[in-house]
C-alpha cells in the first residue's frame, strides 16, 4: 500500500452546517416530551428562546472546544448576523487558528484519528481529533497576526481591541466574507479571548515583541475582565449560552462578582444553558456544574440546564430551534462594542 500524501490527506474539506435550512423544531417538540438527553436538550432550547424573548437580557456566548473547526462555524455567525448572540467569550483557537483562519482563505479538513501522527507530522499536517489542518497554512495565519499587531500603535490592548482590530483588517483582506470575526466587527459584537496568546495569536505577538522588545503591543487580560464586566453592568439581566466550559464559562460568570467588587448590584445571570461531555464526579466539569455556579452568587438557577451531550451534535439543533421560532426578529442590536469606542 503507498504512503499517503499530503495532498490526499488534505483533500475533503470540512463543510459547515447552515442553521437556516434545518428543519428541527418537531424534533425539539418530540424531544420536550422524551426523558433523559433529549428533554434536557428540548429545554435547552426553551430557555435559549427565553433569552431571545426577554427584551432587557443580553445574550452571552461562551464558546470552549474545536466546534469552529468541526462544522459549528456558520452557526456562530448566523447567530451573530441575526441578533442571537450580543457578546462572545471564547478560547482563542476557535477565534483565530479556526474562523480568522479560514477567512484568509485557508482551510479545515476531513480527517481521521487512525492515522500515524508521525506520517502527519512529517508532511506538516496537524490533526484534531478528525480534522488535519496544514501547519503552513497555520504560520501564515501566525504571521498575519503578527502584520496587524506592528501596524498598531504599541500599548496594551485588550482582546477585544485587538479582535477588533483583525476584524477591521477582514473587511480589506478577508478571502472568505463570511466569517464570526468580521461579522462581529461589522455587527458592533465584542469577542473576548481572555486566554488569547493560547492560539495562533499568541505565536504571531511573540514574534512581534521579539522584533520590537522596548516598544511593542501586549495584551492585558485583566482590561479584558474589566470591559466585560462593564458590559454586564450596562445590559444587568443576562443569559449565557455556554458551549463546553473552561476559561471562557468562568470569565464570564465571574463578572457578576466582579461588578459587586467595583461596587455595583447587578443581578445574576438570569438564564443559563451548558453543553459538556465534561463529568461532574471528579469535581471538574469544566469548572462546576450551574447549580454549583449558584452558590458563587453567579447563575440563577431558575432558569438553567446542562446538556451533557457533544456540542456538534446540540448545538445546531438548538440554535436552528430558536432561529425557526423567530424571536431574535425583534430584538434590539445591543452594539457592545460601542460602549469603549470614543
Amino acid at each position: 500500500m503507498s504512503k499517503p500524501t499530503k495532498k490526499s490527506l488534505l483533500r475533503d474539506t470540512i463543510e459547515h452546517i447552515d442553521i437556516k435550512q434545518l428543519d428541527v423544531k418537531r424534533l425539539v417538540d418530540s424531544y420536550s416530551r422524551m426523558s433523559f438527553s433529549a428533554r434536557d436538550l428540548a429545554r435547552a432550547a426553551d430557555i435559549y428562546n427565553m433569552m431571545l424573548a426577554d427584551k432587557r437580557a443580553s445574550v452571552w456566548l461562551t464558546l470552549a472546544g474545536s466546534t469552529s473547526a468541526a462544522g459549528c462555524m456558520q452557526v456562530y455567525v448566523d447567530m451573530v448576523k441575526n441578533r442571537m448572540v450580543d457578546v462572545i467569550v471564547a478560547t482563542g483557537a476557535s477565534i483565530v487558528d479556526m474562523d480568522f483562519f479560514e477567512a484568509l482563505g485557508f482551510k479545515h479538513y476531513k480527517g481521521t484519528p487512525f492515522i500515524d501522527d508521525g506520517l502527519l507530522r512529517s508532511l506538516y499536517i496537524d490533526r484534531i481529533y478528525d480534522t488535519f489542518i496544514d501547519e503552513n497554512d497555520l504560520q501564515n495565519c501566525d504571521k498575519t497576526i503578527e502584520k496587524i499587531a506592528d501596524g498598531l500603535k504599541p500599548r496594551p490592548y485588550s482582546s477585544r481591541e485587538f479582535i477588533r482590530e483583525m476584524g477591521r483588517y477582514l473587511t480589506k483582506h478577508s478571502k472568505k466574507k463570511d466569517s464570526l470575526v468580521q461579522t462581529a466587527y461589522e455587527m458592533d459584537v465584542p469577542i473576548f479571548c481572555p486566554a488569547f496568546s493560547d492560539s495562533s495569536a499568541g505565536f504571531g505577538l511573540i514574534s512581534h515583541q521579539w522584533k520590537n522588545p522596548k516598544n511593542h503591543v501586549s495584551i492585558d487580560s485583566v482590561k479584558d475582565f474589566l470591559e466585560l464586566t462593564q458590559i454586564k453592568m450596562a445590559s444587568k439581566e443576562s443569559g449565557l449560552l455556554m458551549i463546553g466550559g473552561g476559561v471562557p464559562k468562568n470569565f464570564a460568570q465571574d463578572t457578576v462578582v466582579a461588578a459587586e467588587i467595583l461596587g455595583t448590584d447587578v443581578p445574576v445571570h438570569k438564564y443559563a444553558v451548558q453543553i459538556t461531555v465534561a463529568d461532574v464526579r471528579d469535581g471538574a466539569c469544566s469548572s462546576s456544574t450551574l447549580k454549583e455556579a449558584s452558590s458563587w452568587g453567579k447563575v440563577s438557577t431558575v432558569h438553567e440546564q446542562m446538556v451533557f451531550a457533544e456540542a456538534t451534535t446540540a448545538l445546531p439543533v438548538i440554535a436552528a430551534h430558536a432561529y425557526q421560532t423567530g424571536h431574535w426578529k425583534g430584538r434590539k442590536s445591543w452594539a457592545f462594542s460601542q460602549i469603549f469606542e470614543s
